[in-house]
């Protein structure tokens, strides 16, 4: 991250199950992640924000929204203004119809939710589209 300038990184295709933060002590970064909550559940489908120091001392909070969406929320130099991150991970397209409509429904909600008061920033591999050939979020 340092490398590359990175203050907030998004990773998606995670393995790790639950949610949880992991501090990486040799570079002092912060992992937050999100993954299946089930007992025996895959692998697969997970999230994760990687954070600088100087994005942990900005954190305000941070949520699981389901093993394939993350969000975060910064303060910014800009008083009472907030910076909002929401990481995601989508399927492809030959992925199972109902799984991917739940999916955008929960991303729909999350970002109803996101105050308007300052920017929000969305990361993901939006592989799907609709039934019209467009591109959807």
């Amino acid at each position: 991250m340092k490398r590359y300038n990175l203050e907030v990184l998004g990773i998606n295709e995670t393995h790790w199950t639950k949610v949880g933060r992991q501090q990486q002590l040799a570079s002092e970064e912060l992992l937050l992640y999100s993954g299946h909550e089930e007992e025996n559940a895959p692998h697969t489908q997970g999230v994760a924000l990687m954070l600088s120091k100087q994005a942990q001392n900005a954190l305000i909070g941070w949520e699981s929204r389901g093993p394939r969406i993350i969000k975060a929320s910064f303060k910014t130099k800009k008083e009472g203004i907030s910076m909002n991150v929401i990481e995601c991970y989508v399927s492809t397209n030959d992925y199972n119809e109902d799984a991917k409509d739940q999916f955008y429904n929960r991303l729909a909600v999350n970002r109803r939710e996101v105050p308007k008061k300052g920017p929000d920033y969305s990361d993901g591999r939006f592989k799907c589209q609709d039934r019209n050939g467009q591109h959807r979020m």
